[in-house]
């Protein structure tokens, strides 16, 4: 095991214990930014696997909190995927309050470095006082050709789902990135269901969900594909993507399964939007809570747990490439490929908090080597300098250029309450990676 048994970790965690969290969230000095690049990224706090590299050189990592956090969520947190288009990010988060929650998206500029609010959901829904409004975006937020952004959203608390919170359905929404209007696609596509899980066929646009019931009681996955520009049910039955589906743009075709035990690859089903019906089992099994984008070789790249898959969309086969993780932690929400060189994947474990406990580790996963190699150790070194703690996250995105991976975090202001350190405001950054690191 590889271990530095640091001084600094104390201190650090000294350190979070010294304020409690502020809303509006605030840096030290009232700065706006702060920007990490020191050979503490590289140091590992906590054991780490023995066959898992360090980067050699540090990369250059900016920080910066999500504005509109002025009052305390339940908690702020992030759900789900974010995009990557030219120089900029698109990413959501929410406030997780319920029944009457709300949610944004947001637009970083890395070419300014200015990170706006774009969506207000609340505003953009419209409904009458009182009236259920949702507390997360747990979509993945996808480009249709036609210009506009595409998510759907989700409820802050599954008892907040109910007729006397008039709740009768979730919304798809989208953006428009160069006009910046925002509109309801369609609300409550499917009755009594909220939209936690998609992906968008950004061609032929159709966007695939799957749900949850508003009966917190009723755990039944529905699989929706919904037309877009006409704005209807393409189709839809009982047997849905539990978090994630695997979409081939070459071929239009959705594939996915329901919820198994956490690492264990299950048999895929296809859906063919030409044509729509119960989709069709293949003889294919994957693990499948979070995947890449199909690759021009028509490869996508799924994982779950400590277990990492490769699916040709051409052939339909499926072949497990083995580990991933780096140290104790082994959730990974959120995984993408660089879609510059198509060699390197990246991730993050321990999605829902546990991150810092291994230090925080930025992965890149080699496909030509299959070498798993950590980028930087956000933890202990950016927490010293900023006062928050990354914690984990459910959005990453790469730059198309392969040089930067924007990371959405679920993280700490403030230090440990009631005894344990709870993530409690949302921040960004911007790990810009050394082109050593990351030969072509």
């Amino acid at each position: 095991m590889k271990l530095v048994l640091a001084a600094v970790s104390v201190l650090m965690l000294a350190t979070t214990l010294l304020a409690e969290p502020s809303y509006p969230p605030s840096l030290p000095g009232n700065q706006d930014r702060v920007v990490v690049e020191s050979g503490a990224l590289l140091e590992a706090t906590a054991p780490i696997k023995e066959d898992v590299a360090i980067a050699e050189t540090p990369p250059r990592v900016t920080f910066l909190y999500y504005p509109g956090q002025t009052y305390p969520g339940n908690p702020w947190s992030v759900w789900g995927d974010g995009l990557a288009v030219g120089d900029v990010y698109y990413s959501a988060i929410g406030d997780h309050r319920a029944p009457q929650g709300n949610a944004f998206v947001y637009r970083y500029d890395s070419a300014t470095g200015e990170l706006k609010q774009i969506v207000d959901v609340r505003e953009t829904i419209n409904v009458p006082d009182g009236y259920y409004t949702p507390g997360k975006i747990h979509s993945r937020i996808d480009l249709g050709s036609d210009g506009w952004l595409y998510f759907s959203t989700h409820r802050g608390s599954t008892r907040a789902t109910t007729k006397e919170n008039h709740f009768t359905g979730g919304w798809i929404l989208r953006h428009h990135a160069e006009s910046g209007r925002t509109e309801v696609v369609a609300h409550a596509p499917l009755e009594n269901q909220t939209l936690p899980t998609s992906v968008l066929d950004p061609d032929r646009l159709i966007f695939y969900a799957g749900t949850a019931d508003g009966d917190h009681t009723n755990k039944q996955v529905q699989f929706l594909a919904y037309d877009v520009q006409s704005r209807e049910v393409l189709y839809h039955d009982d047997a849905g993507p539990y978090r994630a589906a695997i979409f081939a743009r070459s071929t239009g075709r959705v594939y996915f399964h329901q919820a198994g035990e956490r690492g264990k690859a299950l048999p895929l089903v296809r859906f063919d939007p030409s044509m729509p019906g119960p989709p069709t089992p293949i003889d294919a099994e994957v693990g499948l809570r979070a995947c890449t984008i199909e690759t021009p070789d028509g490869m996508v790249y799924t994982i779950d747990g400590d277990n990492l898959w490769e699916f040709n969309t051409q052939t339909e086969t499926a072949r497990h490439l083995g580990g991933a993780t780096v140290g104790g932690q082994n959730y990974i929400a959120t995984i993408d490929v660089d879609p510059h060189t198509w060699r390197y994947l990246y991730y993050v474990a321990g999605a829902h908090g546990g991150s810092y406990r291994d230090g925080t580790p930025l992965v890149q996963y080699d496909l030509e080597t299959k070498r798993r190699k950590v980028i930087c150790f956000l933890h202990p070194a950016l927490t010293e300098e900023t006062g928050y703690t990354c914690m984990g996250t459910y959005g990453l995105a790469v730059a198309p250029g392969g040089s930067k991976v924007y990371i959405t975090w679920n993280g700490n202001q403030g230090g440990e309450e009631r005894g344990r350190l709870r993530f409690n405001t949302c921040g960004l950054t911007i790990v810009e990676i050394p082109e050593s690191e990351r030969p072509e």
